[in-house]
């Protein structure tokens, strides 16, 4: 590697490499990242990564991350970027820090560098042990510095450990239920427990709220109840007794200037008719004079919520200096710049330490109990607050993803082929979080001096896009365009979920795209291929049709159907195809599910592979089951019986495939499966009963109304 290589944004942001490195007493090394772990298995596939550069055992290998104190700011842990760019960015830095202590030890050897080899961190000269080893050497290297980028990290073909199925590190501790492994397990000792009475609205005024009944309520007459502005928690050493005074409190309260959310049922609709932004991009509308056809369908998805598998919480503690928070949000460093700035505290003295929690996968409630907890924890120093969030509130309150409506219109020639196409996607943003430049804390709203309302932003394309992510087609289409209407006004907080525009999008093209195949006659996998040029694209397709023996597919329209759809996830990461073969009468029925993906180089199969089978299945629960319902006072879906999601019962077989070769550099694969998951049922679904249905999610009620047309 030379000195001019580009270095990763996450080195360029955090030019130290003891911010990324660390030689401890007991002969390990720290690793250090910013990216966190939320079951995709990032922490062992880091470890591999650091273990591999630096010829060490994966037990000499400690990762830790998600700490504002000790580790680098890498923003989010999201977009599928944490191989890509904190794993590239560890690699560089372990293979220069190595290339340094080599050299210092020769210079102690009176040898060349390229005369030691290292075997578990101890220098080797001619298969003799030298007896000096890294921790004997490290005191002598200067860590402060920048990284060079002059080291050039190990070949794919020297590789010893990346690669290989390793345990994932962080399993044990959540399989056995070991001790404090997860957030929602952490009691230190004299903790208090908390619950909030959420603004039912925004800019919702409590006009009046009895402090003394909500004591008797809760059976704990020395009930704490911090109430600033439009901000009220309630804090007892029982955790039932502030569960309780919190569920009275929402019951009994009295708010003025309540929002009325009518009109806001039917998403795709109302989305169309909303305030937007409309931003154009690709390529000036092709002469279509000889156009066979023009075929224009539009396709939907509600708002859908994150279910996370429990509810919320942090822990905070204030002891008139500095705030220290535990949370399971997805970006430490972010949230303490937030939290320092709602609470008017030196950002230096908010100390944010990731950990586990029960899921997320974009922006969950996490970073909104974190600045609760803190409000709590600045009115009562020297207490540690534990701030849970009801499942209730979780379903009312947290950013959803947001509802979209897809229209595509495409020009064919006289053989069908695509001439002209044009996408045009209604969507509100989806990065409405916290430190994202468009987004706020909740609780912050509630406080004396709201904060002021800011333009709404959605990531740019060529970074991936938002609501347009995954919106350019892969296919040969001689002209396409992208017409995105980004709505700024909508009835719920939007932002990341997993895959952001891509599910819905791709779920649009992939579908057109059978709808033209079937409209020329021709089969929908040869259509595909004839218009796809990319090598790795066509390569995970053909997989997974064979895989799920797509020769054999029948006609279709007797209830049997056998779908595929293909995607590269943000046209930047992971190649992925999905085929799905279903059961339908009133309900889909999931019967297999086969998938091929092509991720370059993989640190760790296993890992690899439980990333793409949750991410098939997460997907799956999308297109059948999931829909957040918006009523007059709000979001009614507010417990498992108004928000369903994929039973056990419900989940397929599912097979997956990594066929990419470790020559190519690794892509990140958390969310490539999504969209064509989405795009796959939703072709099977078509095929098995000879109609389309065109709105997420297929359920029944969407079946029967296709039907009944």
């Amino acid at each position: 590697m030379s000195q001019t290589t580009k270095l990763p944004l996450s080195l360029t942001a955090n030019p130290r490499l003891d911010r990324w490195i660390k030689f401890e007493p007991d002969r390990t090394v720290r690793i250090a990242s910013g990216k966190v772990e939320i079951g995709q298995g990032i922490v062992t596939a880091l470890t591999q990564i650091a273990a591999e550069e630096l010829d060490l055992s994966l037990a000499q290998v400690t990762l830790l991350s998600g700490s504002t104190e000790h580790g680098p700011d890498e923003r989010y842990t999201s977009s599928s970027l944490s191989v890509m760019v904190s794993g590239t960015s560890i690699q560089l830095v372990c293979a220069e820090v190595r290339a340094s202590l080599t050299d210092q030890a020769a210079l102690r050897l009176n040898c060349a560098p390229d005369d030691l080899d290292v075997v578990d961190g101890t220098f080797v000269k001619n298969g003799a042990i030298t007896g000096l080893d890294y921790w004997d050497v490290a005191p002598t290297l200067d860590l402060s510095r920048p990284p060079s980028g002059a080291a050039a990290p190990k070949s794919p073909k020297d590789y010893k450990i990346v690669g290989q199925e390793v345990p994932r590190t962080d399993l044990p501790g959540k399989l056995t239920g070991a001790a404090e492994t997860y957030l929602h397990d952490f009691y230190p000792d004299g903790v208090l427990h908390a619950r909030t009475l959420r603004q039912p609205s925004p800019n919702a005024t409590l006009q009046a709220l009895d402090e003394d009944a909500v004591r008797r309520a809760s059976g704990d007459k020395d009930l704490r109840i911090i109430h600033r502005a439009n901000f009220v928690a309630f804090v007892s050493t029982e955790e039932s007794q502030a569960e309780t005074a919190a569920i009275y409190a929402e019951a009994n309260a009295k708010w003025s200037s309540l929002r009325d959310y009518r009109g806001c049922e039917q998403e795709g609709a109302w989305l169309v008719g909303q305030p937007a932004e409309l931003r154009k991009f690709g390529t000036p509308v092709a002469n279509v004079e000889g156009a066979a056809d023009i075929v224009t369908a539009t396709y939907t998805r509600p708002y859908i919520a994150h279910a996370s598998m429990g509810p919320s919480a942090a822990i905070a503690r204030y002891n008139g200096e500095t705030m220290m928070i535990w949370s399971h949000g997805q970006g430490m460093h972010p949230l303490r710049r937030n939290i320092a700035e709602m609470l008017a505290l030196d950002p230096e003295k908010v100390i944010c330490c990731h950990r586990h929690g029960p899921g997320c996968y974009g922006h969950n409630g996490a970073d909104d109990a974190a600045a609760d907890a803190a409000i709590v924890a600045l009115a009562l120093p020297d207490e540690t607050i534990r701030l849970q969030w009801r499942r209730e509130e979780e379903f009312a309150y947290e950013p959803v993803s947001p509802a979209m409506s897809v229209t595509i219109r495409v020009a064919v020639d006289r053989q069908g082929n695509p001439l002209d196409w044009t996408q045009e996607i209604w969507s509100a943003t989806h990065v409405q979080r916290p430190g994202s430049g468009s987004g706020y804390l909740l609780a912050s709203e509630a406080l004396e001096n709201p904060p002021p309302t800011v333009q709404v932003t959605d990531p740019p394309l060529e970074s991936g896009g938002g609501g347009t992510r995954n919106a350019v087609p892969l296919y040969r289409i001689p002209a396409h365009r992208i017409e995105h209407h980004l709505v700024t006004e909508g009835p719920v907080r939007t932002s990341a979920l997993r895959g952001l525009g891509a599910p819905t999008n791709v779920f649009a093209m992939e579908c057109m795209m059978d709808e033209l195949a079937v409209r020329a006659g021709k089969d929908t996998l040869e259509y595909r291929l004839s218009l796809l040029d990319d090598p790795r694209a066509r390569a995970v397709l053909k997989r997974t049709a064979t895989m799920a023996g797509w020769n054999d597919r029948s006609p279709g329209g007797d209830g049997k159907g056998l779908g595929i759809a293909f995607a590269r996830y943000k046209n930047l990461a992971a190649y992925s195809a999905v085929a799905v073969a279903v059961t339908v009468a009133q309900e889909v029925q999931l019967d297999y599910i086969w998938s091929a993906s092509d991720a370059g180089l993989v640190i760790n199969p296993n890992g690899a592979r439980n990333q793409l089978e949750g991410g098939i299945v997460q997907a799956a629960s999308f297109a059948l089951k999931e829909e957040v319902k918006i009523q007059g006072d709000g979001i009614a879906s507010r417990d498992w019986d108004a928000y369903p999601i994929l039973r056990f019962k419900e989940v397929p077989p599912v097979d997956v495939e990594m066929i990419g070769s470790p020559k190519d550099p690794p892509l990140g694969m958390g969310e490539c499966t999504i969209g064509p998951t989405c795009a796959a049922i939703g072709n099977a679904v078509a095929h098995a009963l000879g109609q389309r249905v065109y709105d997420m999610p297929l359920n029944r009620a969407q079946i029967m109304a296709t039907l009944l047309t």
